[in-house]
């Protein structure tokens, strides 16, 4: 992916492999909502939206929740968990750089902060008591969505189709 300071919906949905549908709709119902709002402009049209390279690695990480079939209201409570009971970003839970990491382990979201507790992002209010075996978590990232090619991109590129 090549860094931009801005994004536009096209872009994201490229990357991230929302449509520009969904992510209007996320920002309506303030899900999540672009770091420029379309505004409109003196011919009557609107702008597009934009977004930052930070909003675009969080909506790889929603769009990948999504996509595992965590719902929309889901996605709504581990946002404002983060924000109100954490003080921070998604962004900052993606990789081991930040206060705390995202783990995904079924369909289970967990964070753990830099002093090792565990939190249930389903009710993260207390860390959890471990007792026994550990769960089988896999830390969450952030993807770019990968593009699919038509067969006829496939030839161009100098392959054969496969002989029956």
């Amino acid at each position: 992916m090549r860094l931009k300071k801005h994004y536009t919906s096209r872009e994201v949905a490229g990357l991230t492999g929302l449509t520009a549908r969904q992510l209007q709709w996320w920002d309506a119902r303030r899900l999540f909502m672009p770091a420029i709002a379309s505004h409109r402009t003196e011919a009557g049209g609107f702008t597009e939206r934009r977004y930052t390279t930070l909003d675009v690695l969080e909506l790889q990480v929603l769009a990948d929740l999504r996509r595992r079939g965590f719902s929309i209201p889901r996605l709504r409570r581990l946002l404002a968990a983060l924000h109100d009971v954490f003080g921070i970003r998604l962004y900052e839970t993606i990789g081991d750089d930040g206060p705390m990491t995202l783990f995904i382990s079924g369909d289970q979201l967990y964070a753990r902060d830099r002093g090792g507790r565990l939190f249930n992002m389903d009710e993260p209010s207390q860390p959890m008591l471990m007792v026994g075996e550990e769960l089988p978590m896999r830390p969450l990232v952030a993807r770019e969505r990968k593009r699919r090619t038509t067969g006829s991109e496939k030839l161009s590129r100098g392959r054969r189709p496969a002989e029956r």
